[in-house]
Protein backbone atom coordinates (compact mmCIF):
# COMPACT_ATOMS: atom_id res chain seq x y z
CA UNK A 1 0.00 0.00 0.00
CA UNK A 2 1.20 3.46 -0.82
CA UNK A 3 1.89 6.09 1.79
CA UNK A 4 -1.07 8.09 0.53
CA UNK A 5 -4.70 7.49 -0.33
CA UNK A 6 -6.32 9.06 -3.35
CA UNK A 7 -8.28 12.05 -2.18
CA UNK A 8 -9.51 13.50 -5.47
CA UNK A 9 -12.01 11.99 -7.87
CA UNK A 10 -11.63 11.04 -11.51
CA UNK A 11 -13.06 14.24 -13.00
CA UNK A 12 -10.95 16.36 -10.66
CA UNK A 13 -7.88 14.36 -11.73
CA UNK A 14 -8.61 14.94 -15.42
CA UNK A 15 -9.09 18.67 -14.90
CA UNK A 16 -5.83 18.92 -12.94
CA UNK A 17 -3.90 17.09 -15.66
CA UNK A 18 -5.38 19.23 -18.45
CA UNK A 19 -4.85 22.51 -16.57
CA UNK A 20 -1.31 21.56 -15.61
CA UNK A 21 -0.35 20.69 -19.17
CA UNK A 22 -1.98 23.90 -20.43
CA UNK A 23 0.07 25.96 -17.95
CA UNK A 24 3.30 24.24 -19.04
CA UNK A 25 2.59 24.90 -22.72
CA UNK A 26 1.51 28.50 -22.08
CA UNK A 27 4.62 29.16 -19.99
CA UNK A 28 6.97 28.20 -22.79
CA UNK A 29 4.90 29.97 -25.47
CA UNK A 30 4.30 33.29 -23.70
CA UNK A 31 7.14 33.63 -21.20
CA UNK A 32 10.90 33.65 -21.48
CA UNK A 33 13.91 32.70 -19.41
CA UNK A 34 13.78 31.61 -15.80
CA UNK A 35 10.18 32.77 -15.38
CA UNK A 36 9.00 30.30 -18.02
CA UNK A 37 10.78 27.44 -16.28
CA UNK A 38 9.38 28.35 -12.85
CA UNK A 39 5.80 28.64 -14.12
CA UNK A 40 6.20 25.41 -16.11
CA UNK A 41 7.47 23.65 -12.99
CA UNK A 42 4.37 24.76 -11.09
CA UNK A 43 2.13 23.51 -13.89
CA UNK A 44 3.96 20.19 -14.00
CA UNK A 45 3.49 19.78 -10.26
CA UNK A 46 -0.21 20.51 -10.60
CA UNK A 47 -0.53 17.95 -13.41
CA UNK A 48 1.42 15.41 -11.35
CA UNK A 49 -1.02 15.68 -8.44
CA UNK A 50 -3.82 14.92 -10.89
CA UNK A 51 -1.94 11.98 -12.38
CA UNK A 52 -1.25 10.47 -8.95
CA UNK A 53 -4.70 11.31 -7.58
CA UNK A 54 -3.45 12.85 -4.37
CA UNK A 55 -3.48 16.54 -3.49
CA UNK A 56 -1.43 17.32 -0.37
CA UNK A 57 -3.04 20.72 0.13
CA UNK A 58 -6.53 19.20 -0.14
CA UNK A 59 -5.53 16.59 2.42
CA UNK A 60 -4.31 19.24 4.87
CA UNK A 61 -7.56 21.17 4.45
CA UNK A 62 -9.66 18.02 4.86
CA UNK A 63 -11.15 18.33 1.39
CA UNK A 64 -11.84 15.29 -0.75
CA UNK A 65 -12.68 11.67 -0.17
CA UNK A 66 -13.15 10.96 3.50
CA UNK A 67 -12.97 14.67 4.28
CA UNK A 68 -15.20 17.68 4.16
CA UNK A 69 -15.88 17.40 0.41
Amino acid sequence: MAFYRKNIGGLHQAVRIAAGVAVVVAAFVYLAGVTAWLVALGGAGFALTGFVGYCPMCAMAGIGRGGVS
